[in-house]
């Protein structure tokens, strides 16, 4: 077995019925319920227009040499509808990784729910007015290599977070979180719960019935001196 140089053609998948619950969910409201330690860096932003408000599909992971998208090309051609491409590319930021041909291919022929870049993408104009979500780090004019190596359904690890294949990854306008896929029934249960609970706490700053108090019980727990003076340099 050629480890760097090998494409996975299976994977464990997430149940269906799961990945569409999470489509209702904020990705932040998700994202609290898991430590708070669950979402790609925010150098990975939203660059499409989707129609939808929320993306989530079962990842199929890339892992590509800096620069390069050879197995890019391939997690397109295996794509599943509804599925998210996770793409590692070692921090490089010098070669886009994909431009409006394969964006409008994955879109239109693979029917995905988005692509998750660690790079940037070219034809940003046309890429920005798609409808499928599409999340990179930036843009450049210059184009990848496609020599390889690479590998497709393996492990890798995007925006400080690892992703397993078949992972849930779920995104919105503020980013991209990584769901465990079998942790997953157990984080949309308790995601639904603190959905319902944020939105009481939205409704209790509108109308003046926020339970602020805790704030002042943790500076005096974590000893934090009260002065009532001015501050003075001199």
């Amino acid at each position: 077995m050629s480890v760097g140089n090998r494409v996975f053609l299976k994977r464990n998948l997430p149940d269906s019925s799961i990945v569409e619950a999470f489509k209702q969910l904020p990705a932040a409201n998700v994202a609290d319920t898991m430590g708070r330690s669950c979402a790609l860096s925010s150098e990975i932003r939203l660059i499409s227009s989707p129609d939808l408000p929320i993306m989530a599909g079962a990842a199929l992971t890339v892992k590509a040499r800096p620069g390069d998208n050879l197995m890019l090309h391939k997690a397109l051609d295996m794509a599943g509808e509804g599925d998210v491409i996770v793409v590692s590319n070692d921090g490089d930021r010098t070669h886009s990784l994909m431009g409006e041909i394969m964006a409008v291919y994955a879109q239109h022929t693979r029917k995905i729910a988005g692509i998750v870049l660690d790079g940037p993408i070219r034809d940003i104009e046309e890429l920005s007015r798609m409808h499928m979500f599409l999340y990179a780090t930036g843009s450049t004019p210059g184009g990848p290599y496609k020599e390889g190596p690479g590998e497709v359904n393996v492990p890798v690890s995007i925006g400080n977070i690892a992703v397993m294949p078949g992972d849930i990854i779920l995104g919105d306008r503020d980013g991209v979180i990584v769901i465990p896929r079998k942790d997953a029934a157990v984080i949309l249960e308790e995601a639904k719960k603190y959905a319902a609970l944020d939105a009481g706490k939205v409704e209790a700053a509108k109308n003046g019935t926020s339970k602020r108090q805790w704030v002042e019980d943790t500076l005096v727990k974590k000893q934090v001196e009260m002065i009532d003076d001015i501050y003075r340099a001199d």
